[in-house]
C-alpha cells in the first residue's frame, strides 16, 4: 500500500465536505500589476494587529522615528512587534478606531511622515542556510511577520511548533474568497522572491514534502511559480479545482494530504504545516532583505472604484486615503466599503480605518452588483446550510443558540470549528446573516473563558502568596526558637540566668499579684453584698421576717397596689355613670366617704408610730443603712395595707347633716351606693322572674348597666311621683254641708271611679308602649327610646294608683256624717274628672319622653327590654296591692 506522500506525488486528490460555487469576479482587479500606494499624511498603526497579545510601546509622543523601527516590544512568542512604515514623528498615542467587525476603538501610535522614506539599519540573513533554524524564527518574531492569509497568526510562533513535529509543508496559494487577487498579482509579479521565501521555510522546518497548493483559475500565476522551482528543491506545485472554501486550512489539507485535521485542532496536529504565500514572500524580505513587515498587497477592488487593482499599502495607511486615490465613488443610496472579500469581509464603520498586517482587500461595491438584505425572515428549516458546510457542522443549530445566547450548547455543537466562510449564510433563502451571530458568540465565549484564566491565575497568585507566608512564618518562629535554646545554652555554660525567662517570670509574678489584690468596692455595691450575705445568714438561723426586709413581700405589696388601682379605676367608671342617678344619696355618701378618711388617718397615723419600731429593730441588726431604708419602706407598706383593709372593713354611718366633700371621697360614697344600687338590681331581678308575662328578651344582663337602668327608672318614677302628690294637693275638699250619703252608693262610685282610672292607666300604658311618631321628632336611638318608653310607662302606673287612692279615700271632715245623695255624686264625679285629668297628664308626659335623659349612657336593646320588663313588674305589683287596700278598705 502506497503512503501519502507517494499518493501525493502521482498526483492523487482528495475532497471535502460541502462547498460552494459563488461568481469570482476576479477579472476586475487581477488584469493590473501591483502599483505602490505611495505616503499619506498620516499613518494609524494599532497596536494588536495579530492573533495574540500586545507589545509594549518603546517609544514617546514628539520621538522621530526611522523606517523599519521598531514602536513596540515583547519576550513571548504570540507577542509579534509593530515596526514604523516609513520616518516621521510620532504625533499621539491614543485610541482609534480599528479594522474589527465589531468597529471598536484600540491603542494606536499616530506617525505623522516626513516624506524622506529614511530606513534605519537593517539586519540580513543572506547565508541563512548556514545558520540556525532558531535563529531564523527569532529574526522572523523581531520582524513582526503574522499569518497575511487573513488569520494573522504570529508566523515564528507557528514554526516553532512544527520543529520535529511534520513531515509536510503546505504553501497556501489557493485564494478561493471572491473578488481578492492579492496572492495571484503577488505569484505573478514576484515569483521568484515567493519560491525563495518557501526554500527558507524549508531550511527551517525540514519536510519531507512541499506542496504549493493553487487553484486552476490562476493558470499565468502557476506558469511563473513553475519558472522559478528547480528540481533540486522538492517542491510540488499542486493545482486544485476551483471550490470555495479551499483556500481554507483544514480543507486545503484533506484536498492534497487526505488527512482530517481534529476539532479545535491544528494542521500540525496531523504533520502538517501551512504557510500562504505572501507570508513566504515577507520572510524572504524579512530574512535576506532585513525588511521588516511593514507593508502588504491589498486588492482594490468593486465596480464603485474608478481605478482597481493591487498596490502595495503602507500598514497604518487610512482606508480613505486609498479611496480618494484611487477614484472611489460612492454609490448615492447605499455607499458601502468592505474589508475582505464578499463572503468572509465585513462593512466598515466608517473611512478612517487603517490597513492592518490581516487586510488584504477593500471592496466597494455598488448596490446592483452586491445586493443588501432586505430583512431577516425565519428559518424554514431547508437544511440548505448543512449541506454546503465545509466543517461538516449544523449552522441551523448553532444559530438558534448563538441568538438564546446559550454558549454551552454552542461549544457542544462545536462553534470553534466554524472558520467563518459564510457559505451557510451564502444559500440561506431566509437571508439570515449566519456568520454575525457565530462571531458574536465567538467573542463572548473567548471573554469569559479569558475571564476564567484571570480568576484561575489570581486564585494561584493568592494560595501561593499565603504558602510563602505561611513559610516565613514558620522559618521565623524556628529561628526565633532556635536563638532562644542558644541563648539557653550560653547561659547554663557561663552559670548566668536567661534575661528573657526572667522578664516573663516578672511578668507572671506582676499578673499574679494584681489579681490576688481585692478591687475597690463601691457602697452600693458592698451594701447589697452585706445585704445578701446578712439574709443567708438569718434564714439559716431562723430569723423572723421582720428583722430583715423579704423581697417576697415587696412583690405581694406591688401585686396588692395593681389590684387596688384596678378596682379605683373601674369603681371610678361606674361612679360616674351612676353619679346622676344617685343625686339624692349624695350627700351620705359624701358623710360616709368623710367618716372613712378619718379612720385611714387614724390607721395611717398608728402606723406611723410603727415605723420607728421598725427602724430601731433594723438599726439593732447593725445593717448598712441602704438596708435599713429598705426595711423602712417594707414596714411603711405593711402600715399602708393595714390602713386599706381597716378602711374597706368601715361601713359609715351618715349624719343628719353634711359639708363640702372632696372629689375622691365622693367617688367612695358613690361605690357604697353602687352596691346598694346592685343589690336592688338583684331583687328587680329575683322579682321580675316571678311575674307572669316573661318576655322573649331576658336574657342575662350585665349587673351594672342593670343598675344603671334600675335608677334611671327610679328616678323618673320619683319624679311622677311628687307630680302627681301636687296635682293631688290642688283637689279641693268636699263641701261642709254634705249631707249623709248613702254607703251602697258611694262605695259604687267608688268602684265605678277605680275602673275608670284603670282603664286610662291601660290607655296610657298602650300609648306609651307605642307612640305615634310625628313629623317634628328627630331620628331617636333605639336604645334610648326602649329606656324612655319604660320610664313612661312606669309613671304613668304610679300616677294612676294616686288618683285611685285619692278618689277612694277622701279626707274625712268632722262635718262628713250624713251626706246628700246628690252632693256624693257630685264629689264622685270630681274625683273621675281628677283622675282623667291626671292620667292625660302622665300619658302626655310619656310621649314627651323621646329624648334620653343626660345621665343616661347608650344601654344594649336586651338589657333595657329586661330592665323595662322589671318595672312594669314592679308597677303591677304595686297596683296589685293598692287594689287589696282598697278592696279591704271597702270590706271594713
Amino acid at each position: 500500500m502506497l503512503s501519502i506522500i507517494e499518493q501525493i506525488k502521482q498526483g492523487k486528490l482528495w475532497d471535502f465536505h460541502g462547498g460552494i460555487h459563488p461568481a469570482e469576479n476576479k477579472d476586475l482587479s487581477n488584469k493590473s500589476p501591483i502599483v505602490n500606494a505611495g505616503i499619506p499624511q498620516e499613518l494609524v498603526l494599532p497596536l494588536k494587529q495579530h492573533i495574540g497579545s500586545k507589545g509594549d510601546i518603546i517609544v514617546a509622543v514628539g520621538d522621530k522615528v526611522q523606517k523599519g523601527q521598531p514602536l513596540t516590544q515583547g519576550d513571548i512568542a504570540m507577542c509579534v512587534p509593530v515596526h514604523a512604515p516609513t520616518s516621521g514623528t510620532i504625533t499621539a498615542i491614543e485610541q482609534r478606531t480599528t479594522a474589527h467587525p465589531s468597529g471598536l476603538s484600540d491603542l494606536c501610535i499616530v506617525i505623522a511622515p516626513d516624506q524622506q522614506d529614511t530606513w534605519c539599519d537593517k539586519t540580513t540573513y543572506a547565508d541563512y542556510e548556514d545558520r540556525d533554524p532558531a535563529e531564523l524564527i527569532d529574526a522572523i518574531r523581531l520582524n513582526g511577520i503574522a499569518g497575511l492569509g487573513g488569520a494573522g497568526f504570529p508566523t515564528a510562533r507557528k514554526l516553532q511548533g512544527g520543529l520535529g513535529n511534520v513531515d509536510i509543508l503546505i504553501i497556501n496559494a489557493a485564494e478561493c474568497e471572491p473578488y481578492i487577487t492579492a496572492d495571484d498579482r503577488l505569484m505573478r509579479d514576484y515569483a521568484e522572491e515567493v519560491i525563495e521565501g518557501v526554500r527558507i521555510l524549508r531550511h527551517i522546518i525540514s519536510p519531507k514534502l512541499t506542496i504549493i497548493g493553487i487553484e486552476d483559475n490562476k493558470p499565468e500565476a502557476i506558469q511563473a511559480l513553475e519558472q522559478h522551482v528547480k528540481e533540486d528543491d522538492n517542491i510540488l506545485i499542486r493545482v486544485v479545482p476551483t471550490k470555495y472554501p479551499s483556500g481554507s486550512s483544514k480543507q486545503l489539507v484533506k484536498i492534497l494530504t487526505g488527512r482530517e485535521v481534529p476539532s479545535q485542532s491544528r494542521s500540525t496536529s496531523v504533520g502538517v504545516i501551512m504557510q500562504n504565500v505572501g507570508t513566504a514572500f515577507a520572510i524572504k524580505r524579512a530574512i535576506i532583505d532585513g525588511e521588516p513587515l511593514i507593508e502588504r498587497v491589498v486588492t482594490l477592488t468593486g465596480e464603485a472604484f474608478k481605478e482597481r487593482g493591487n498596490v502595495f499599502a503602507m500598514l497604518g495607511t487610512p482606508i480613505a486615503y486609498l479611496l480618494d486615490k484611487f477614484g472611489y465613488k460612492a454609490d448615492k443610496k447605499h455607499p458601502r466599503v468592505i474589508i475582505g472579500g464578499s463572503l468572509m469581509g465585513f462593512t466598515l464603520p466608517h473611512s478612517n480605518v487603517p490597513i492592518t498586517k490581516m487586510t488584504n482587500c477593500i471592496l466597494a461595491p455598488k448596490r446592483k452588483e452586491l445586493p443588501l438584505h432586505t430583512y431577516e425572515m425565519a428559518c424554514i428549516r431547508c437544511s440548505a446550510c448543512a449541506d454546503v458546510c465545509p466543517s461538516s457542522l449544523l449552522p441551523q443549530q448553532l444559530q438558534w443558540y448563538a441568538k438564546d445566547q446559550n454558549y454551552e450548547k454552542c461549544e457542544e455543537y462545536n462553534l470553534q470549528d466554524c472558520i467563518e466562510c459564510g457559505a451557510c449564510a451564502y444559500v440561506c433563502p431566509s437571508e439570515i446573516p449566519l456568520v454575525q451571530y457565530y462571531r458574536q458568540a465567538k467573542a463572548e465565549i473567548w471573554a469569559r473563558s479569558q475571564d476564567e484564566i484571570n480568576a484561575e491565575r489570581a486564585r494561584q497568585r493568592f494560595e501561593a502568596k499565603q504558602a510563602r507566608m505561611d513559610r516565613d512564618k514558620a522559618e521565623r518562629e524556628n529561628r526565633f526558637k532556635k536563638a532562644a535554646e542558644t541563648r539557653r545554652e550560653e547561659m547554663a555554660k557561663t552559670g548566668g540566668d536567661d534575661a528573657v525567662a526572667a522578664a516573663i517570670a516578672r511578668v507572671k509574678a506582676k499578673q499574679a499579684a494584681a489579681q490576688s489584690e481585692k478591687p475597690e468596692v463601691k457602697p452600693a455595691v458592698a451594701a447589697a453584698i452585706a445585704a445578701a450575705k446578712a439574709k443567708q445568714a438569718a434564714s439559716a438561723q431562723g430569723a423572723t421576717s421582720e428583722t430583715l426586709p423579704d423581697n417576697s413581700e415587696m412583690a405581694k405589696l406591688r401585686e396588692e397596689r395593681k389590684r387596688q388601682a384596678r378596682e379605683r379605676k373601674a369603681e371610678k367608671e361606674a361612679g360616674e355613670s351612676t353619679a346622676s342617678a344617685s343625686s339624692n344619696d349624695s350627700k351620705k355618701d359624701a358623710v360616709a366617704a368623710a367618716i372613712a378618711r378619718a379612720k385611714a388617718k387614724k390607721a395611717q397615723q398608728a402606723s406611723e408610730q410603727k415605723a420607728p419600731m421598725a427602724d430601731t429593730v433594723v438599726e439593732n441588726a447593725e445593717v448598712d443603712p441602704k438596708k435599713a431604708a429598705i426595711a423602712a419602706a417594707v414596714a411603711r407598706a405593711k402600715a399602708k395595707k393595714e390602713a386599706q383593709q381597716a378602711q374597706s372593713e368601715t361601713t359609715p354611718e351618715p349624719p343628719a347633716e353634711t359639708e363640702a366633700v372632696d372629689p375622691k371621697k365622693a367617688a367612695v360614697a358613690a361605690a357604697v351606693a353602687r352596691a346598694k344600687a346592685r343589690k336592688a338590681a338583684q331583687q328587680t331581678e329575683a322579682q321580675s322572674e316571678t311575674t307572669s308575662e316573661p318576655t322573649a328578651e331576658t336574657e342575662a344582663v350585665d349587673p351594672k348597666k342593670a343598675a344603671v337602668a334600675a335608677a334611671v327608672a327610679r328616678a323618673k318614677a320619683r319624679k311622677a311621683a311628687q307630680q302627681a302628690q301636687a296635682q293631688s294637693e290642688t283637689i279641693p275638699e268636699p263641701v261642709a254641708e254634705t249631707e249623709e250619703v248613702d254607703p251602697k252608693k258611694a262605695a259604687v262610685a267608688a268602684a265605678v271611679a277605680r275602673a275608670k282610672a284603670r282603664k286610662a292607666a291601660q290607655q296610657a300604658e298602650k300609648q306609651s308602649v307605642t307612640p305615634e311618631p310625628t313629623a317634628e321628632k328627630e331620628a331617636v336611638d333605639p336604645k334610648k327610646a326602649a329606656v324612655a318608653a319604660a320610664v313612661a310607662r312606669a309613671k304613668a302606673r304610679k300616677a294612676a294608683q294616686q288618683a285611685e287612692k285619692q278618689s277612694v279615700t277622701p279626707e274625712p271632715t268632722a262635718e262628713t256624717e250624713a251626706v246628700d245623695p246628690k252632693k256624693a255624686a257630685v264629689a264622685a264625679a270630681v274625683a273621675r274628672a281628677k283622675a282623667r285629668k291626671a292620667a292625660q297628664q302622665a300619658e302626655a308626659q310619656s310621649e314627651t319622653t323621646s329624648e334620653p335623659v343626660a345621665e343616661t349612657e347608650v344601654v344594649d336593646p336586651k338589657k333595657a327590654a329586661v330592665a323595662a320588663a322589671v318595672a312594669r313588674a314592679k308597677a303591677r305589683k304595686a297596683a296589685q296591692q293598692a287594689a287589696k287596700e282598697q278592696q279591704n278598705i271597702e270590706e271594713d
